[in-house]
């Protein structure tokens, strides 16, 4: 524990600056005197005799001129009484804090540019000037060094190789963002190792067009400089264990995002069928936990974008992160996509994600630690990038609601065209700014009845589908990670989206509605919203009068065995 010792000097009487630091120096274990406004160079070094503090701040917010002749006098006090055994700290507006850096005496001095992170590490006793030795190279230490001020990420990936390592350049050397996720084109994802498959018309496509194992490690050595940022990359839809390890060996993958039931022919990113798709990704999500590498299943917002109701979302986030932890996995980052669909609510919103972290948290023990990585919808936000930026301001505040330790930050451009290196520090900028608001004093919105209502709500109907599909599958071992089983409930509707109409690997038949700012399922039989009790009910009566259908779903089971 240090002590600290605090003062607005000469005539200034801005003192809420150090106000703040100290509650952070509180927070983080240590001692504080604050000896308030106005305070002569003559009182401080009396009281920093007194009390022989280990930490001196000064505070100054006057005009520049005015600061320097207090800074001399203190200077000589300093050299008479021998007190330069003492950490001397000064912050200051912009103009203030230049004159301060012409005394040496200054070990760190705050401008008001660094944001709360940069001073946290500082209270940890990590110098803002020695960048490379203290920026942990692996996403869960980066987490513990900074919480509860969140790692921030961001996608980048422009259609030109060149452009995007300059891009990485940009964003690391200006420290604002601990992660970029790198965005491959689709060719990439799908063909990287048969590249003669590839449409060259389709290059740039989505992302960046990376053909060579070299040109990942060009993109990690980009990122070696500024704030050192963490890489990570989506995985492929095809050849993934051969596409992971590349990850790994090239851009230290900070951790693998991989989904359950996606990267198929549902979602048309590849050709694999579901149940394969599944089963590839399970052993992909096992590789990674051999590894020690974290693993995100990007699975809930899948649905939820394809407008499948609320209750389904929830359920999706579960099944995810319980494959995740049957395949050995030990941290696991849980995304909770905000906004999706665009149409809910900002309280219902908030409810369904708490609904998601309480029954992903019920997971947890000494071997399954999870993470709570937040982010807006990319749907939900305007074309207009004024608009965009209100959104993603809007968007940001409510999801720091769940104190997460991951804010995945979208461009706020991203509506209109894929982020540039500056949009991507602009966007980052504003998210800082907002979550700078948070860290003290937040309305709880989760606290709020209607909010409450409606997570329990959600429990109880997830947990009704949850034991719905247990007891449908009673032959399977374990039907939440069973393969088949989760190919079978796709394909018959029990899992569904109103967006999968047509495909045949689903049903398709799912109806939704937005009531009251929730996505319900909606029966056109009984025209109107239905319970999930109701829905599944009508699911399985359709079944039964099918004789065909109803033989082939008892095959199905029968196989997963």
């Amino acid at each position: 524990m240090k002590k600290y010792l605090g003062a607005a000097i000469g005539n200034c009487v801005h003192v809420g600056g150090i106000v703040n630091f100290f509650r952070l120096v509180e927070r983080e274990g240590h001692e504080t005197y604050f000896l308030g406004a106005a305070v002569s160079i003559d009182r401080l070094v009396e009281k920093v005799l007194e009390i022989k503090p280990d930490v001196v701040a000064i505070g100054y917010r006057l005009t520049p001129k005015n600061v320097e002749p207090l800074l001399k006098e203190l200077e000589e006090h300093i050299k008479s009484k021998k007190l330069d055994n003492i950490e001397w700290i000064f912050g200051g507006t912009k103009p203030v804090a230049d004159v301060a850096r012409r005394f040496s005496f200054f070990s760190t001095i705050f401008d008001g540019t660094e944001d709360v992170d940069d001073v946290i590490n500082y209270i940890r006793g990590r110098q803002l000037k020695e960048v490379k030795l203290y920026y942990p190279d692996n996403i869960v230490e980066r987490i513990n060094s900074k919480y509860p001020y969140p790692v921030l990420r961001h996608h980048f990936g422009l259609p030109s190789l060149e452009d995007t390592i300059e891009g990485i350049k940009k964003i690391a050397e200006a420290k604002v963002l601990d992660v970029i996720s790198i965005g491959p084109d689709q060719n990439t994802q799908q063909f990287f190792f048969s590249q003669d498959k590839m449409n060259k018309d389709l290059d740039g496509a989505g992302g960046v067009p990376l053909r060579k194992v070299e040109d990942f490690i060009e993109l990690y050595k980009a990122s070696r400089r500024g704030n050192y940022p963490l890489l990570r990359c989506y995985s492929g839809t095809a050849d993934v264990f051969r596409f992971a390890e590349m990850l790994k060996d090239t851009i230290h993958n900070a951790w693998c995002a991989v989904p359950l039931c996606w990267y198929n022919v549902l979602d048309g990113r590849g050709t694999r069928p579901v149940g394969e798709s599944i089963a590839e990704g399970q052993m992909l999500m096992k590789k990674h936990a051999e590894w020690n590498i974290p693993v995100e299943v990007n699975e809930a917002h899948h649905w939820s974008l394809r407008d499948a109701h609320d209750t389904i979302g929830v359920v999706m986030a579960f099944l995810a992160a319980y494959n995740a932890k049957k395949m050995g996995v030990r941290d696991y980052i849980a995304q909770y996509m905000f906004n999706v669909p665009a149409a809910l609510h900002h309280k219902m919103d908030l409810a369904k994600m708490l609904a998601k972290v309480e029954l992903i948290e019920s997971l947890e023990d000494d071997n399954f630690k999870t993470y709570r990585q937040v982010r807006a919808g990319l749907a939900s936000l305007s074309s207009d990038l004024d608009v965009a930026k209100g959104q993603l301001a809007a968007s940001t505040y409510l999801a720091m609601s769940l104190k997460p330790h991951i804010v995945h930050i979208v461009g706020y451009c991203e509506a209109d065209h894929a982020a540039k290196a500056e949009e991507v520090i602009e966007s980052t900028k504003i998210v800082r700014g907002v979550i700078r608001s948070t860290l003290d004093g937040m309305v709880d919105m989760t606290k709020d009845m209607e909010v409450q209502e409606r997570k329990h709500e959600l429990m109880e109907e997830a947990k009704y589908l949850l034991d719905t599909i247990k007891n449908l599958y009673e032959e399977s071992e374990d039907p939440w990670s069973d393969p088949k089983v989760l190919e079978d409930i796709i394909r018959r509707g029990i899992i569904d989206a109103p967006h999968l109409r047509g495909n045949p690997s689903a049903k398709g038949v799912l109806e939704t509605r937005i009531v009251n700012g929730k996505c319900m399922a909606y029966s056109k039989k009984l025209n109107r919203v239905m319970t999930e009790k109701e829905r599944i009910e009508e699911l399985l009566n359709g079944e039964e009068t099918s004789v065909e259908g109803h033989q082939f779903c008892k095959k199905i089971v029968l196989q997963s065995c």
